[in-house]
């Protein structure tokens, strides 16, 4: 029977109750077509910017605007009625000051109304974090691996090598949460850590080459959909819908040459 009741949207507080009990499902959406299909099948659609390179195919996050990013998240946003929305706050618009960080994301809440944003950085955002989240405004931490540092950190490398890289994470984790984060992505990291960060932590972690024992996982969608060419080794491929357009496309490609699409039932004409 149908429900005629209007489906809820998942809350910050919602995510994290889970911590420590069900795993949580976080996925990237860009679209409004994959926000549809995945929304309510995740508890958190991620408008990430990944999508600099995964849409735009840019080398990395680096270049992506605010207004690429506000955009993107309008779209997911009014796609979707069930899971929580996040979007990724791009490089340059949070670094330069508290001040800063708070417009860049009060515009990206008013614009496009998801229900917080995600950061990047540790201990060197913790002020900025916490003079945000003072304000009203929701902040899902990131870090370990992240990708608006990949010239600082020389690359796309796992993070948590060496005993100077655990404590660094370690503390960054621990200074996120104090800051006021309602969760964080571990990103990129040593497994054993990534353990010990989710036990150490009373919020909610979100693993992408973590560890199993994340709180959470998250996959960009087209990695996990055979939509990328070369997907990160932490990925598992659940679909191929690449290779599925792909001969969708030869099969109209053949049938438009033979001149077998589009045939009198595809077009107008007098009754």
């Amino acid at each position: 029977m149908h429900d005629p009741r209007p489906k809820k949207r998942k809350t910050i507080l919602d995510i994290k109750a889970l911590k420590g009990k069900t795993p949580i499902v976080v996925l990237t959406a860009y679209t409004a077509p994959i926000a549809c299909l995945l929304d309510g099948k995740t508890d958190i659609l991620l408008v990430g910017d990944s999508l600099g390179m995964v849409l735009y195919g840019m080398e990395s996050t680096l270049p992506v605007s605010l207004d690429i990013m506000i955009a993107h998240g309008k779209a997911v946003v009014k796609s979707s009625h069930e899971s929580l929305c996040v979007v990724d706050m791009p490089f340059g618009s949070y670094q330069g000051s508290h001040e800063t960080a708070f417009n860049s994301c009060v515009r990206v809440i008013k614009e496009t109304r998801c229900q917080a944003v995600k950061i990047e950085g540790g201990v060197e955002m913790a002020e900025t974090i916490a003079f945000l989240t003072a304000r009203a405004i929701p902040v899902m931490g990131h870090v370990a691996l992240m990708p608006q540092h990949v010239h600082a950190m020389g690359g796309y490398r796992y993070q948590g090598r060496t005993e100077q890289e655990r404590k660094k994470i370690l503390a960054d984790a621990l200074a996120v949460e104090k800051a006021g984060a309602f969760a964080i992505v571990l990103e990129g990291i040593e497994e054993s850590l990534a353990r010990e960060i989710t036990k150490k932590l009373s919020i909610p972690t979100i693993g992408i080459g973590a560890s199993p024992d994340c709180d959470g996982q998250v996959l960009v969608t087209e990695d996990m959909i055979g939509l990328t060419d070369s997907p990160p080794s932490f990925v598992k491929q659940f679909a191929d819908v690449g290779e599925q357009i792909k001969k969708a496309a030869e099969a109209y490609a053949k049938e438009v040459r033979a001149r077998k699409f589009p045939t009198l039932k595809h077009c107008f004409t007098k009754k």
